[in-house]
């Protein structure tokens, strides 16, 4: 059976998360059903990552078994037909080897938070950005998040409902960029590591924020971590914000 990689962007406000569940509108769902009108048999889709009610994606990769060869332009083409009116799209396909998994093949993940700095509503980035309404200091925000940058035990930046065996990650990056917007301006967290814990970047994202509007002082943010208890960790922000904004393989199989 040929295997594609599916390059995706989609909306996750409309969805309960990227994974199937009974009752519930899902990403993983609405591109199964989809790629089940393009054949008789079902089909199961595994993505690089899981991401979680109303967090969105612009780089999730996921990979499926068909039962014919389909030219990866018709496939993209048919599924888009296929997904609509859901706020899904593949944006690439390619054919991959039967090695390629997009989850245990990547090498690296990268999110992106949009946070909003300013008092007048958000009107056209409603459910994209999370908003708040006092200024941040950001270089407070750069020193406590230098104390993350490393492996280290991330238990207390992950949800109790986190499933990973370990809570040991690296994080590579936490990167800032700061974009001047009518009335205020917009603060972008980019996250880089192999892979992520349940809500870690959302944790630490809420954490931050806390250090920013002057709550927590920047060392804070190194006590919090190496307690090692999740009660220790500030508040974890809306998801609104958090796009997985791109996936790394050793072999980019979108390339060309």
């Amino acid at each position: 059976m040929p295997r594609y990689a599916l390059l995706l962007e989609y909306d996750g406000g409309p969805f309960a998360g990227w994974q199937r569940q009974a009752g519930h509108a899902s990403v993983q769902g609405a591109v199964e059903a989809a790629l089940g009108r393009l054949q008789a048999e079902p089909v199961t889709i595994a993505a690089a990552g899981r991401t979680d009610a109303g967090v969105h994606a612009t780089g999730q990769v996921a990979h499926v078994d068909l039962g014919r060869a389909w030219e990866p332009f018709r496939l993209a083409e048919a599924l888009n037909a296929q997904l609509r009116p859901d706020p899904v799209a593949v944006l690439a396909v390619a054919e991959v080897g039967a090695d390629f998994h997009a989850r245990f093949s990547a090498l690296e993940r990268r999110y992106l938070f949009r946070l909003l700095e300013r008092r007048a509503p958000a009107v056209l980035e409603r459910g994209r950005v999370w908003q708040v309404k006092a200024a941040l200091d950001l270089a407070a925000m750069r020193a406590g998040a230098a104390q993350l940058i490393g492996t280290h035990d991330f238990t207390t930046f992950r949800s109790t409902l986190c499933q990973a065996r370990s809570p040991v990650k690296t994080l590579d990056e936490i990167g800032f960029e700061t974009l001047a917007v009518p009335g205020g301006r917009e603060i972008r967290l980019h996250f880089r590591a192999r892979s992520f814990l349940h809500n870690q970047v959302r944790s630490i994202v809420g954490t931050l924020e806390r250090v920013g509007a002057g709550a927590w002082a920047p060392g804070d943010v190194a006590a919090a971590l190496a307690a090692r208890d999740r009660a220790a960790c500030g508040p974890v922000c809306p998801p609104q914000g958090l796009c997985l904004a791109g996936v790394r393989y050793a072999a980019d199989p979108f390339a060309g």
